[in-house]
């Protein structure tokens, strides 16, 4: 009965975090079938309408590095609340943005806003459990919050045909608002008052430097990092891929988006029922197995044949597979290189992420993104760097 109860508590957390965690897709790929619309409506070039999302990402990884500190001062759930009810005005601002550079604006304030559940949620999960429970809650947020990349695109693409690309954004003040009303009413807060740190200064500048010179959490954050630029060459890129090389419309995105998802789903399913059954390190190899090898396979078909669906997007199934399998035992592993302090790690190693994300969207998919050959030889290089920090990374933990 006990257990029974457990469950289902651990089950509707799990949903809870997952759809704090789904306001970054939503925000991201939802409206990248929009671009061509936003581009006519505001009357700017498509590099401007592009820069909508490089600056999202970057005030999003900057702000990042504050979630956690915040949160291990004044308490998980408040910086939750406050970060939700900042994004709801920041996404009806977009919705009601007359010029490209309001636009803007209101996405940077997006961005400052809505990593607060992705990153705090990491650290109410290891606040409350560890060991195999922790690393199968992670997973089970995972394979919840993958449905959001999967619909997201599909919703932006019908939205934009049917009505406008401004109701992306209303879709995005309601959805926001449910959230308000859930985490107020269900959200609990994992951190005790005796358990939280001072917000001052010299405290917050120890804590970062500990965390920054430290060459392990350098390594495991590259390895998640890498592994998600690996996919996320691909979502930034997606407005091109499809349209120019695979010849698709708008509302036919979830022919990438799909699969991609189709993969961290499966991908985390496969965590989930793993953790505890054999080693992290085992199942690192067995992700990466997946990972590398779909990137290499990507690159072979491209250097041969012209794009086409589905072979395409195929690769992208795997290397989401194997990045899954990966991400929820090197994510804890780095939240327990430093216990008082866990979210500012999470929020450390979130800026890691979608730091190198908003360079892969402003600079590199930029310059990989007219040739098919060269985006699959960029997730290929993105997956090796990250197989390189890992081993960097086990040889540093076994000489512990």
């Amino acid at each position: 009965m006990f257990s029974s109860i457990a469950r289902r508590k651990s089950t509707g957390l799990a949903l809870l975090l997952a759809a704090l965690a789904m306001l970054g897709p939503f925000s991201v790929d939802t409206y990248l079938p929009a671009f061509p619309a936003i581009q006519s409506s505001l009357r700017v070039s498509p590099i401007e309408v592009q820069q909508t999302l490089t600056a999202y990402m970057l005030s999003f990884s900057f702000m990042m590095l504050w979630h956690g500190a915040i949160s291990d001062a004044l308490g998980r759930r408040n910086i939750i609340l406050v970060s939700l009810v900042v994004f709801t005005f920041a996404s009806l601002g977009c919705a009601m943005a007359t010029s490209i550079h309001a636009l803007w604006l209101c996405r940077i304030l997006q961005g400052f806003s809505a990593g607060a559940g992705m990153v705090v949620g990491r650290a109410i999960i290891r606040d409350l459990y560890s060991g195999p429970a922790a690393q199968r809650l992670l997973s089970l947020v995972t394979m919840i919050f993958s449905i959001a990349p999967a619909i997201a695109p599909i919703l932006g693409g019908w939205v934009v045909t049917i009505l406008d690309w401004r109701a992306i954004f209303f879709f995005l003040f309601g959805y926001t608002i449910l959230l308000v009303l859930a985490c107020y009413y269900y959200l609990p807060e994992s951190l005790p008052a005796k358990q939280r740190q001072p917000f001052s200064f010299p405290v917050l500048v120890e804590s970062y430097k500990a965390i920054f010179i430290c060459p392990s959490f350098h390594l495991q954050s590259g390895t998640v990092a890498f592994n998600f630029a690996g996919l996320f060459l691909y979502v930034a890129s997606a407005p091109v891929f499809l349209t120019q090389h695979l010849g698709l419309s708008a509302h036919q995105f979830g022919w990438q988006f799909v699969p991609m998802v189709g993969g961290i789903f499966l991908g985390a399913l496969g965590a989930n029922r793993l953790a505890g059954r054999i080693s992290l390190f085992k199942q690192v190899r067995i992700g990466y197995f997946f990972l590398t090898g779909a990137a290499v396979c990507n690159v072979i078909f491209h250097a041969i044949f012209a794009p086409a669906i589905p072979w395409s997007v195929a690769p992208l199934f795997f290397y989401a597979i194997g990045m899954s399998l990966v991400a929820p035992g090197v994510t804890l592993m780095t939240l327990d290189l430093f216990p008082s302090t866990r979210g500012i790690v999470a929020s450390c190693q979130s800026c890691a992420v979608t730091f190198l994300g908003a360079i892969v969207a402003g600079v590199i998919a930029p310059l990989l993104e007219d040739s098919p050959i060269w985006l699959a030889l960029g997730q290929l290089g993105f997956a090796l760097c990250a197989m390189t920090c890992w081993h960097l990374s086990k040889k540093a933990h076994s000489s512990i």
